[in-house]
Protein backbone atom coordinates (compact mmCIF):
# COMPACT_ATOMS: atom_id res chain seq x y z
CA UNK A 1 0.00 0.00 0.00
CA UNK A 2 1.32 3.43 -0.94
CA UNK A 3 1.67 5.88 1.92
CA UNK A 4 1.87 9.64 1.36
CA UNK A 5 3.62 12.16 3.60
CA UNK A 6 0.76 14.55 2.80
CA UNK A 7 -2.67 13.85 4.29
CA UNK A 8 -4.97 13.33 1.31
CA UNK A 9 -7.73 15.19 3.14
CA UNK A 10 -5.59 18.34 2.92
CA UNK A 11 -5.54 18.02 -0.87
CA UNK A 12 -9.26 17.25 -0.97
CA UNK A 13 -10.15 20.36 1.07
CA UNK A 14 -7.82 22.45 -1.06
CA UNK A 15 -9.41 21.21 -4.28
CA UNK A 16 -12.97 21.57 -2.97
CA UNK A 17 -12.40 25.29 -2.41
CA UNK A 18 -11.14 25.74 -5.97
CA UNK A 19 -13.05 23.15 -8.00
CA UNK A 20 -15.81 25.49 -9.24
CA UNK A 21 -13.36 28.04 -10.63
CA UNK A 22 -11.21 25.27 -12.13
CA UNK A 23 -14.19 23.69 -13.87
CA UNK A 24 -15.21 27.06 -15.30
CA UNK A 25 -11.67 27.89 -16.49
CA UNK A 26 -11.23 24.46 -18.04
CA UNK A 27 -14.57 24.65 -19.88
CA UNK A 28 -13.78 28.14 -21.16
CA UNK A 29 -10.37 27.08 -22.48
CA UNK A 30 -11.94 23.97 -23.99
CA UNK A 31 -14.35 26.11 -25.99
CA UNK A 32 -11.53 28.31 -27.29
CA UNK A 33 -9.42 25.31 -28.30
CA UNK A 34 -12.39 23.59 -29.93
CA UNK A 35 -12.68 26.55 -32.31
CA UNK A 36 -9.11 25.73 -33.35
CA UNK A 37 -10.01 22.07 -33.83
CA UNK A 38 -8.23 20.95 -30.65
CA UNK A 39 -9.67 18.46 -28.14
CA UNK A 40 -8.72 19.76 -24.70
CA UNK A 41 -9.27 16.37 -23.03
CA UNK A 42 -6.82 14.71 -25.41
CA UNK A 43 -4.20 17.35 -24.58
CA UNK A 44 -4.89 16.97 -20.86
CA UNK A 45 -4.37 13.21 -20.98
CA UNK A 46 -1.06 13.60 -22.79
CA UNK A 47 0.09 16.17 -20.23
CA UNK A 48 -0.96 13.88 -17.37
CA UNK A 49 1.08 11.04 -18.87
CA UNK A 50 4.22 13.19 -19.15
CA UNK A 51 6.49 12.93 -16.12
CA UNK A 52 9.89 14.27 -15.15
CA UNK A 53 12.22 12.80 -12.53
CA UNK A 54 13.28 14.94 -9.58
CA UNK A 55 16.88 14.93 -8.33
CA UNK A 56 17.38 13.58 -4.83
CA UNK A 57 20.01 16.26 -4.19
CA UNK A 58 17.56 18.99 -5.21
CA UNK A 59 15.48 18.49 -2.07
CA UNK A 60 18.23 20.13 -0.01
CA UNK A 61 19.35 23.73 -0.17
CA UNK A 62 22.10 24.27 -2.73
CA UNK A 63 24.89 26.79 -2.52
CA UNK A 64 27.58 28.66 -4.37
CA UNK A 65 31.36 28.60 -4.09
CA UNK A 66 30.98 31.47 -1.61
CA UNK A 67 28.42 30.15 0.83
CA UNK A 68 25.54 27.85 1.57
CA UNK A 69 22.58 28.91 3.69
CA UNK A 70 20.77 25.83 5.09
CA UNK A 71 16.99 25.76 4.97
CA UNK A 72 14.46 24.71 7.58
CA UNK A 73 13.73 21.01 7.78
CA UNK A 74 16.23 19.92 5.16
CA UNK A 75 16.50 16.15 4.61
CA UNK A 76 19.41 14.62 6.49
CA UNK A 77 19.86 11.60 4.24
CA UNK A 78 18.43 9.71 1.31
CA UNK A 79 15.40 8.32 3.14
CA UNK A 80 14.23 11.79 4.14
CA UNK A 81 15.02 13.02 0.61
CA UNK A 82 12.70 10.34 -0.76
CA UNK A 83 9.97 11.42 1.65
CA UNK A 84 10.27 14.98 0.34
CA UNK A 85 10.17 13.67 -3.23
CA UNK A 86 6.92 11.88 -2.38
CA UNK A 87 5.45 15.21 -1.25
CA UNK A 88 6.35 16.73 -4.61
CA UNK A 89 4.66 13.83 -6.41
CA UNK A 90 1.57 13.81 -4.17
CA UNK A 91 0.84 17.47 -4.91
CA UNK A 92 2.13 17.92 -8.46
CA UNK A 93 1.57 14.44 -9.94
CA UNK A 94 4.36 15.08 -12.44
CA UNK A 95 7.34 13.36 -10.84
CA UNK A 96 7.03 9.73 -9.67
CA UNK A 97 10.70 9.11 -10.55
CA UNK A 98 13.77 10.03 -8.50
CA UNK A 99 17.32 10.35 -9.81
CA UNK A 100 19.96 9.30 -7.26
CA UNK A 101 23.56 10.48 -6.89
CA UNK A 102 26.18 8.01 -5.64
CA UNK A 103 27.87 8.14 -3.15
CA UNK A 104 25.71 10.97 -1.73
CA UNK A 105 22.67 8.66 -1.66
CA UNK A 106 24.42 5.40 -0.92
CA UNK A 107 22.38 3.07 1.32
CA UNK A 108 21.17 -0.51 1.42
CA UNK A 109 19.42 -0.98 -1.97
CA UNK A 110 16.79 -3.31 -0.50
CA UNK A 111 15.80 -0.74 2.12
CA UNK A 112 15.89 2.08 -0.44
CA UNK A 113 13.62 0.27 -2.85
CA UNK A 114 11.19 -0.73 -0.10
CA UNK A 115 10.97 2.88 1.09
CA UNK A 116 10.44 4.18 -2.45
CA UNK A 117 7.81 1.52 -3.19
CA UNK A 118 5.91 2.46 -0.04
CA UNK A 119 5.90 6.08 -1.17
CA UNK A 120 4.80 5.27 -4.71
CA UNK A 121 8.13 6.29 -6.24
CA UNK A 122 10.58 4.62 -8.61
CA UNK A 123 14.20 5.29 -9.54
CA UNK A 124 15.23 6.99 -12.75
CA UNK A 125 18.77 7.40 -14.15
CA UNK A 126 21.64 7.05 -11.68
CA UNK A 127 24.40 9.65 -11.36
CA UNK A 128 28.03 8.88 -10.53
CA UNK A 129 30.44 11.26 -8.80
CA UNK A 130 34.09 11.54 -9.79
CA UNK A 131 34.21 15.32 -9.69
CA UNK A 132 35.14 15.48 -6.01
CA UNK A 133 37.23 13.43 -3.59
CA UNK A 134 35.61 11.09 -1.09
CA UNK A 135 37.70 10.98 2.10
CA UNK A 136 37.14 7.82 4.07
CA UNK A 137 35.70 5.89 1.14
CA UNK A 138 37.88 2.79 0.75
CA UNK A 139 36.63 2.36 -2.81
CA UNK A 140 37.89 5.80 -3.87
CA UNK A 141 41.12 6.58 -1.97
CA UNK A 142 42.82 8.36 -4.89
CA UNK A 143 42.28 12.05 -5.65
CA UNK A 144 40.36 13.43 -8.63
CA UNK A 145 42.04 16.83 -8.38
CA UNK A 146 43.62 16.43 -11.81
CA UNK A 147 40.87 14.41 -13.44
CA UNK A 148 39.06 11.10 -13.24
CA UNK A 149 38.10 9.14 -16.37
CA UNK A 150 40.71 11.07 -18.37
CA UNK A 151 43.42 11.20 -15.66
CA UNK A 152 46.99 10.57 -16.77
CA UNK A 153 47.38 7.94 -14.02
CA UNK A 154 45.75 4.64 -15.04
CA UNK A 155 45.11 3.82 -11.36
CA UNK A 156 42.88 6.88 -10.98
CA UNK A 157 41.08 6.01 -14.20
CA UNK A 158 40.46 2.45 -12.98
CA UNK A 159 39.10 3.82 -9.69
CA UNK A 160 36.73 6.14 -11.58
CA UNK A 161 35.55 3.34 -13.86
CA UNK A 162 34.97 1.03 -10.88
CA UNK A 163 32.94 3.74 -9.13
CA UNK A 164 30.70 4.09 -12.17
CA UNK A 165 30.23 0.33 -12.34
CA UNK A 166 29.40 0.27 -8.62
CA UNK A 167 26.79 2.99 -9.28
CA UNK A 168 25.34 0.83 -12.07
CA UNK A 169 25.21 -2.20 -9.76
CA UNK A 170 23.33 -0.20 -7.12
CA UNK A 171 20.94 1.18 -9.71
CA UNK A 172 20.29 -2.26 -11.16
CA UNK A 173 19.07 -3.45 -7.75
CA UNK A 174 16.80 -0.41 -7.56
CA UNK A 175 15.22 -0.90 -10.98
CA UNK A 176 17.04 1.94 -12.72
CA UNK A 177 17.95 1.50 -16.40
CA UNK A 178 20.51 4.24 -17.10
CA UNK A 179 23.55 6.04 -15.77
CA UNK A 180 24.46 9.67 -16.43
CA UNK A 181 28.20 10.32 -16.52
CA UNK A 182 29.43 13.86 -16.02
CA UNK A 183 33.09 14.55 -15.27
CA UNK A 184 34.81 17.75 -14.19
CA UNK A 185 37.98 16.81 -16.04
CA UNK A 186 39.84 19.55 -17.87
CA UNK A 187 42.57 22.15 -17.56
CA UNK A 188 42.94 25.71 -16.27
CA UNK A 189 46.20 26.41 -18.11
CA UNK A 190 47.28 26.00 -21.71
CA UNK A 191 49.72 23.12 -21.84
CA UNK A 192 48.43 21.63 -18.58
CA UNK A 193 47.15 18.55 -20.40
CA UNK A 194 47.32 17.07 -23.87
CA UNK A 195 43.93 17.85 -25.45
CA UNK A 196 43.93 14.79 -27.70
CA UNK A 197 45.34 12.22 -25.27
CA UNK A 198 43.03 13.27 -22.45
CA UNK A 199 40.00 12.72 -24.69
CA UNK A 200 41.33 9.33 -25.82
CA UNK A 201 41.74 8.29 -22.18
CA UNK A 202 38.16 9.43 -21.48
CA UNK A 203 36.85 7.33 -24.38
CA UNK A 204 38.78 4.31 -23.18
CA UNK A 205 37.27 4.67 -19.70
CA UNK A 206 33.75 5.16 -21.03
CA UNK A 207 34.11 2.03 -23.16
CA UNK A 208 35.00 0.07 -20.03
CA UNK A 209 31.89 1.38 -18.25
CA UNK A 210 29.67 0.66 -21.25
CA UNK A 211 31.02 -2.89 -21.46
CA UNK A 212 29.93 -3.44 -17.86
CA UNK A 213 26.32 -2.30 -18.37
CA UNK A 214 23.42 -4.75 -18.02
CA UNK A 215 21.86 -5.67 -21.35
CA UNK A 216 18.87 -3.33 -20.97
CA UNK A 217 20.80 -0.29 -19.68
CA UNK A 218 21.81 2.96 -21.36
CA UNK A 219 24.68 5.34 -20.65
CA UNK A 220 24.30 9.12 -21.03
CA UNK A 221 27.30 11.31 -21.81
CA UNK A 222 26.75 14.78 -20.32
CA UNK A 223 28.72 17.76 -21.59
CA UNK A 224 29.50 21.04 -19.86
CA UNK A 225 31.15 24.04 -21.46
CA UNK A 226 33.21 25.06 -18.42
CA UNK A 227 33.55 24.68 -14.64
CA UNK A 228 35.46 23.52 -12.75
CA UNK A 229 37.98 23.60 -15.60
CA UNK A 230 38.00 26.98 -17.34
CA UNK A 231 40.63 26.75 -20.08
CA UNK A 232 39.66 23.37 -21.47
CA UNK A 233 36.97 20.85 -20.58
CA UNK A 234 37.27 17.28 -21.84
CA UNK A 235 33.55 16.93 -22.67
CA UNK A 236 32.74 20.56 -23.40
CA UNK A 237 29.96 20.55 -25.99
CA UNK A 238 27.28 18.52 -27.73
CA UNK A 239 29.62 17.66 -30.59
CA UNK A 240 32.04 15.96 -28.20
CA UNK A 241 29.15 14.23 -26.48
CA UNK A 242 27.79 13.02 -29.83
CA UNK A 243 31.24 11.81 -30.91
CA UNK A 244 31.43 9.88 -27.64
CA UNK A 245 27.98 8.31 -28.00
CA UNK A 246 28.64 7.29 -31.59
CA UNK A 247 31.94 5.66 -30.70
CA UNK A 248 30.51 3.82 -27.69
CA UNK A 249 27.71 2.22 -29.67
CA UNK A 250 24.03 1.45 -29.34
CA UNK A 251 23.79 1.79 -25.55
CA UNK A 252 25.27 5.29 -25.50
CA UNK A 253 23.34 8.54 -25.83
CA UNK A 254 23.75 12.27 -25.19
CA UNK A 255 22.23 14.09 -22.23
CA UNK A 256 21.36 17.77 -22.72
CA UNK A 257 21.52 19.99 -19.64
CA UNK A 258 19.85 23.27 -20.59
CA UNK A 259 22.40 25.24 -18.57
CA UNK A 260 25.52 23.69 -20.09
CA UNK A 261 25.76 25.92 -23.15
CA UNK A 262 27.29 29.23 -24.08
CA UNK A 263 24.91 32.21 -23.89
CA UNK A 264 22.60 32.47 -26.91
CA UNK A 265 23.38 28.97 -28.18
CA UNK A 266 20.42 27.51 -30.09
CA UNK A 267 19.60 24.60 -27.78
CA UNK A 268 16.49 23.56 -29.67
CA UNK A 269 18.61 23.12 -32.80
CA UNK A 270 21.00 20.90 -30.86
CA UNK A 271 18.00 18.83 -29.75
CA UNK A 272 16.84 18.50 -33.36
CA UNK A 273 20.30 17.39 -34.48
CA UNK A 274 20.60 14.77 -31.74
CA UNK A 275 17.17 13.38 -32.62
CA UNK A 276 18.29 13.20 -36.25
CA UNK A 277 21.42 11.29 -35.17
CA UNK A 278 19.35 8.93 -33.00
CA UNK A 279 21.41 9.90 -29.95
CA UNK A 280 19.19 12.09 -27.78
CA UNK A 281 19.23 10.30 -24.43
CA UNK A 282 17.53 12.82 -22.19
CA UNK A 283 17.52 16.17 -20.45
CA UNK A 284 18.50 17.92 -17.27
CA UNK A 285 15.95 20.71 -17.10
CA UNK A 286 16.82 24.04 -15.47
CA UNK A 287 17.23 27.66 -16.55
CA UNK A 288 20.06 30.17 -16.71
CA UNK A 289 20.84 33.82 -17.27
CA UNK A 290 24.63 33.79 -17.58
CA UNK A 291 25.96 30.24 -17.56
CA UNK A 292 25.36 27.10 -15.54
CA UNK A 293 23.09 28.93 -13.09
CA UNK A 294 20.86 25.93 -12.29
CA UNK A 295 17.80 28.12 -11.78
CA UNK A 296 14.23 26.81 -11.73
CA UNK A 297 13.05 25.52 -15.10
CA UNK A 298 11.20 28.19 -17.05
CA UNK A 299 12.03 30.95 -14.56
CA UNK A 300 14.17 33.02 -16.96
CA UNK A 301 13.37 31.97 -20.52
CA UNK A 302 10.11 30.00 -20.77
CA UNK A 303 10.01 30.59 -24.53
CA UNK A 304 13.25 28.67 -24.98
CA UNK A 305 11.82 25.79 -22.95
CA UNK A 306 8.77 25.85 -25.22
CA UNK A 307 10.96 25.81 -28.33
CA UNK A 308 12.79 22.73 -27.02
CA UNK A 309 9.47 20.95 -26.56
CA UNK A 310 8.33 22.15 -29.96
CA UNK A 311 11.18 20.11 -31.45
CA UNK A 312 10.35 17.12 -29.26
CA UNK A 313 6.69 17.10 -30.27
CA UNK A 314 7.57 17.68 -33.94
CA UNK A 315 9.88 14.65 -33.90
CA UNK A 316 6.92 12.32 -33.32
CA UNK A 317 7.76 8.66 -33.91
CA UNK A 318 11.49 9.36 -34.10
CA UNK A 319 11.36 10.59 -30.51
CA UNK A 320 9.15 7.71 -29.40
CA UNK A 321 11.86 5.28 -30.52
CA UNK A 322 14.50 7.15 -28.50
CA UNK A 323 12.31 7.46 -25.38
CA UNK A 324 14.50 10.17 -23.77
CA UNK A 325 14.77 10.48 -20.00
CA UNK A 326 13.44 13.71 -18.50
CA UNK A 327 15.04 14.93 -15.28
CA UNK A 328 15.27 18.18 -13.33
CA UNK A 329 18.72 19.40 -12.24
CA UNK A 330 18.57 22.56 -10.13
CA UNK A 331 20.15 24.27 -7.16
CA UNK A 332 17.72 25.97 -4.78
CA UNK A 333 19.62 28.65 -2.88
CA UNK A 334 16.89 31.12 -1.91
CA UNK A 335 13.61 29.18 -2.25
CA UNK A 336 12.03 26.19 -0.56
CA UNK A 337 13.38 23.24 -2.60
CA UNK A 338 10.06 21.40 -2.53
CA UNK A 339 8.21 24.44 -3.88
CA UNK A 340 10.81 25.01 -6.60
CA UNK A 341 10.67 21.39 -7.75
CA UNK A 342 6.87 21.42 -7.81
CA UNK A 343 6.90 24.59 -9.88
CA UNK A 344 9.59 23.32 -12.24
CA UNK A 345 7.61 20.14 -12.91
CA UNK A 346 4.59 22.30 -13.76
CA UNK A 347 6.61 24.62 -16.01
CA UNK A 348 8.06 21.70 -17.94
CA UNK A 349 4.55 20.33 -18.44
CA UNK A 350 3.40 23.82 -19.45
CA UNK A 351 5.97 23.95 -22.25
CA UNK A 352 4.89 20.48 -23.37
CA UNK A 353 1.20 21.43 -23.39
CA UNK A 354 1.91 24.58 -25.39
CA UNK A 355 3.96 22.60 -27.90
CA UNK A 356 1.04 20.20 -28.35
CA UNK A 357 -1.12 23.19 -29.40
CA UNK A 358 1.07 24.14 -32.37
CA UNK A 359 -0.80 23.83 -35.68
CA UNK A 360 1.85 21.75 -37.43
CA UNK A 361 0.12 21.64 -40.81
CA UNK A 362 -0.07 25.42 -40.99
CA UNK A 363 3.47 25.77 -39.65
CA UNK A 364 4.83 23.51 -42.39
CA UNK A 365 2.80 25.39 -45.02
CA UNK A 366 4.15 28.76 -43.90
CA UNK A 367 7.69 27.44 -43.67
CA UNK A 368 7.60 25.93 -47.16
CA UNK A 369 6.11 29.09 -48.67
CA UNK A 370 8.64 31.29 -46.83
CA UNK A 371 5.91 33.18 -44.97
CA UNK A 372 8.23 34.11 -42.15
CA UNK A 373 5.80 36.20 -40.11
CA UNK A 374 2.95 33.69 -40.05
CA UNK A 375 5.32 30.82 -39.34
CA UNK A 376 6.55 32.75 -36.31
CA UNK A 377 3.00 33.67 -35.29
CA UNK A 378 1.95 30.02 -35.44
CA UNK A 379 4.49 29.23 -32.75
CA UNK A 380 3.66 32.36 -30.76
CA UNK A 381 -0.07 31.59 -30.81
CA UNK A 382 0.59 28.29 -29.08
CA UNK A 383 3.07 29.81 -26.63
CA UNK A 384 0.71 32.66 -25.68
CA UNK A 385 -2.12 30.24 -24.83
CA UNK A 386 -2.77 30.09 -21.08
CA UNK A 387 -2.71 26.34 -20.45
CA UNK A 388 -2.90 26.58 -16.65
CA UNK A 389 -6.40 25.02 -16.59
CA UNK A 390 -4.99 22.00 -18.45
CA UNK A 391 -2.13 21.60 -15.97
CA UNK A 392 -4.50 21.89 -13.02
CA UNK A 393 -6.96 19.41 -14.55
CA UNK A 394 -4.17 16.90 -15.18
CA UNK A 395 -3.21 17.11 -11.51
CA UNK A 396 -6.82 17.01 -10.30
CA UNK A 397 -7.73 13.90 -12.28
CA UNK A 398 -4.81 12.01 -10.78
CA UNK A 399 -5.23 13.01 -7.14
CA UNK A 400 -2.99 16.07 -7.08
CA UNK A 401 -3.67 19.64 -6.06
CA UNK A 402 -5.20 22.31 -8.30
CA UNK A 403 -2.65 24.78 -6.90
CA UNK A 404 0.12 22.52 -5.54
CA UNK A 405 2.30 25.22 -3.97
CA UNK A 406 -0.66 26.71 -2.12
CA UNK A 407 -1.64 23.20 -0.98
CA UNK A 408 1.92 22.55 0.21
CA UNK A 409 1.82 25.67 2.37
CA UNK A 410 -1.63 24.80 3.67
CA UNK A 411 -0.39 21.34 4.67
CA UNK A 412 2.14 22.65 7.18
CA UNK A 413 4.64 20.03 6.00
CA UNK A 414 7.67 22.33 6.19
CA UNK A 415 6.91 23.29 9.81
CA UNK A 416 6.41 19.63 10.69
CA UNK A 417 9.73 18.44 9.29
CA UNK A 418 11.55 21.50 10.67
CA UNK A 419 10.70 20.19 14.14
CA UNK A 420 11.61 16.61 13.24
CA UNK A 421 14.91 17.49 11.50
CA UNK A 422 16.68 19.98 13.76
CA UNK A 423 20.13 19.46 12.27
CA UNK A 424 20.72 20.38 8.62
CA UNK A 425 23.47 18.17 7.26
CA UNK A 426 22.19 17.67 3.73
CA UNK A 427 25.05 16.97 1.35
CA UNK A 428 25.44 17.40 -2.35
CA UNK A 429 24.56 21.03 -2.94
CA UNK A 430 26.67 21.09 -6.08
CA UNK A 431 24.69 20.37 -9.21
CA UNK A 432 26.14 18.79 -12.35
Amino acid sequence: MTTSPIDQSVIERHNAARSKDQASDYASLGEKLARRGIDIDAITEKVAEFTVAVPSWGTGTGGTRFARFPGRGEPRGIFEKLTDCAVIQALGRASPGVSLHIPWDKADPTELKAHADALGLHFDAMNSNTFQDHPGDPRQPLSYKYGSLSHADPAVRRQAVEHNLETVAIGDKLGSKAITVWIGDGANFAGQSDLSRSFERYLESMKAITAGLPADWRIFSEHKMYEPAFYSTVVSDWGTSLMTAQELGEKAFCLVDLGHHAPNVNIEQIVARLIRAGKLGGFHFNDSKYGDDDLDAGSIDPFRLFLVFNELVAAGEALDRLSPAHMIDQSHNVTDPIESLIRSGAEIRRAYAQALLVDRAKLAEYQDSNDVLLASETLKNAFRTDVEPILAEARLRHGGAIDPIAAFRESGYRDKVANERPASVSGGGGIV
